[in-house]
């Protein structure tokens, strides 16, 4: 017997439920065809489950490589390392790790630049924690070039 097929609103809630966070892209995706947000917040829920290293630790440790490579789409990975129990101090430290790590990653795009994604990280973190309102990015326009 066949799978019942999940609806778009339903693989929203499962990844949402599974991996703490429902990507942006996916909210777009699992409108179309819902299957492969299924299958990633599966793959996700594996790598980055409970195990050697607690799913805290690889959220944070996820979230300060998105700091060292000033990638705003890595640093909402400090949402479910908070779910997962991450206090206010142990982000700072994860952030602080990554903005040192931009410096010393041959081509990596340096501690000033990385700096301000460790703002951006904790500024999530304080926002999220509170109950505001907040954003990792902007949501693109394709009104100006190379994005």
């Amino acid at each position: 017997m066949a799978e019942k097929k999940m609806t778009a609103e339903e693989v929203n809630k499962y990844m949402e439920n599974l991996m703490g966070f429902l990507p942006r892209m996916f909210k777009v995706i699992n409108t179309v065809t819902p299957d492969p947000g299924k299958t990633f917040a599966d793959f996700y829920a594996t790598i980055f489950g409970d195990g050697a290293i607690s799913k805290k630790i690889k959220e944070l440790m996820f979230t300060a490589i998105g700091v060292s490579w000033c990638s705003p789409r890595c640093i909402i990975h400090v949402i479910p390392a908070i779910k997962a129990g991450a206090t206010t101090g142990e982000i700072f430290e994860a952030v602080a790790v990554g903005m040192i790590g931009a410096g010393f990653v041959p081509g990596g795009p340096g501690i000033p630049y990385a700096f301000e994604y460790a703002l951006k990280a904790l500024d999530i973190a304080d926002k999220y924690s509170k109950g505001q309102s907040w954003e990792y990015l902007p949501t693109t326009k394709f009104d100006h070039g190379i994005y």
